[in-house]
């Protein structure tokens, strides 16, 4: 079959596109999907780069948000046939564990997340659980259907589930062209919420205020925290969703009110953050750490894409041939949304 491997961790030069890649079988109780399109995450990124928590096995296909049709079903798979079209639930878990059985696979014991801990979708076929299909939006090109599961699931598990937003609440979106942040832009406006969302240049605060966010701010202004502060009259916001890390976490921790929710689910400046403990208990603030999602949050978002209420963005499609390509792009930050792989 037709992929992109990558034999051995560095750059984007690293991935190599091979067309007689070895096809996945299929076993009980899975399912082989021909991958229509897989969508980029940064944390692609960091498992071509060999981020030693993954201990990724090489050779290694990356690609988490994928998007096709049925190929074929194993032994005592019912319910699916070939030609269904599907999303996938990016997280395989044990089923058995404490946390499977709350419903929170996303902390499974054995968590294996599709691209990182196992191939993923930068391939013309892989073989899933039958639990991770989902039924794609009919109302959603493939590519669009690519560019929603984990960044709208971990948004909405940000900010519904772990932040609990709650109408006319200040959000204040860090990184509100990207993909996790767009999302969450739309997410907060469908909640109720009041949005600032922060960007880095003039045309992407423009897309945030497109997206529905209700102040914009540029965070390369030295000054940004002020103005998000002034935005709300001098309150403070309600909701902080943070995925920067290092470089923002302090002024985040500073901005919010009290009673306050910082919820982050990444670190792309750096993970060692320093803040003043004293904002945290005197305002009785909260910190929550969020990783993707539970299965049933995606069946949450579901209905709201197959009625418009929200709406993947996809900033630019490329052949599966030129992934090194799309990954140039996503390192340089010059999109808006979502950057996706088709696999015709």
């Amino acid at each position: 079959m037709r992929a992109v491997l990558l034999h051995e961790f560095g750059g984007a030069d690293k991935l190599v596109y091979e067309e007689s890649a070895p096809e996945p079988m299929v076993d009980s109780g899975e399912v082989k999907v021909r991958v229509r399109a897989c969508a980029l995450n940064h944390l692609d990124i960091w498992v071509r780069n060999g981020i030693p928590a993954y201990k990724t096995p090489l050779p290694h296909i990356l690609g988490s948000d994928i998007a096709g049709e049925v190929a074929e079903v194993g032994a005592s798979v019912r319910g699916w046939g070939k030609g269904d079209e599907v999303i996938l639930y990016p997280i395989i878990s044990c089923g058995k564990c404490r946390f499977c059985k709350m419903g929170r696979e996303n902390l499974c014991v054995e968590v294996q997340v599709i691209g990182a801990h196992r191939a993923g979708g930068y391939a013309e076929y892989i073989v899933v659980p039958e639990r991770n299909l989902l039924h794609k939006p009919a109302n959603l090109s493939f590519e669009e259907a690519a560019a929603f599961p984990l960044v709208f699931l971990t948004a909405w598990h940000m900010l519904m589930t772990r932040a609990r937003l709650q109408p006319g609440e200040w959000v204040l979106v860090m990184g509100g062209s990207s993909g996790v942040g767009s999302a969450a832009i739309q997410i907060a406006k469908l909640r109720g919420a009041l949005v600032i969302a922060t960007a880095g240049s003039d045309a992407k605060l423009e897309r945030c205020r497109e997206l529905g966010a209700d102040c914009v701010v540029n965070h390369n202004d030295p000054g940004w925290h002020k103005q998000v502060r002034e935005a709300t009259e001098g309150e403070g916001i309600d909701v902080v969703f943070e995925h920067v890390g290092q470089a923002v976490f302090d002024a985040c921790i500073k901005l919010l009110t009290k009673g306050g929710r910082l919820v982050t689910c990444g670190a792309t400046t750096g993970g060692e953050a320093r803040f003043d403990i004293r904002y945290v208990f005197s305002r009785e603030l909260e910190i929550h750490g969020a990783y993707i999602g539970a299965r049933a949050e995606l069946e949450q978002i579901l209905p709201h894409m197959v009625y418009g209420r929200l709406r993947p963005i996809v900033d630019s499609v490329y052949d599966l041939k030129d992934a090194r390509a799309a990954h140039e792009k996503l390192e340089s930050r010059d999109f808006f949304g979502k950057i996706v792989l088709r696999v015709p």
